[in-house]
């Protein structure tokens, strides 16, 4: 993620102060109260690791990475993305990767 993007993000976060929420987080909470974990499955492209979503309700994310740790951030980032999350608020978000094969899952806790 670009770090100009980043800074953006946190700054927004400090701009509004600790009591505001994003609309995306309340709405990623409900997503997986009603919907399975979003699975992904992995591809090799040139050289790449291609994530391709399985079960999500709203279209599909794809996302690559050189290697496991850049594509699980990336995954991260996208399903964030997706619910128009900003990154500073990964942490609220609290995505977790329930298994690590050849598919992932990912939901809140």
């Amino acid at each position: 993620m670009p770090f100009t993007k980043k800074a953006k993000d946190y700054i927004v976060k400090a701009l509004n102060g600790k009591a505001f929420v994003p609309s995306g987080l309340v709405e990623i909470n409900r997503y997986f109260r009603f919907y399975d974990p979003i699975e992904f499955e992995f591809k090799q492209e040139g050289g790449r690791i291609v994530a391709i979503s399985q079960n999500f309700q709203y279209g599909s994310i794809i996302t690559s990475g050189r290697n496991k740790q850049e594509l699980d951030k990336n995954i991260e980032d996208a399903i964030l993305t997706s619910f128009e999350i900003p990154s500073s608020y990964s942490k609220e978000a609290n995505l977790i990767n329930l298994r690590e094969n050849k598919h992932k899952s990912y939901a809140v806790a």
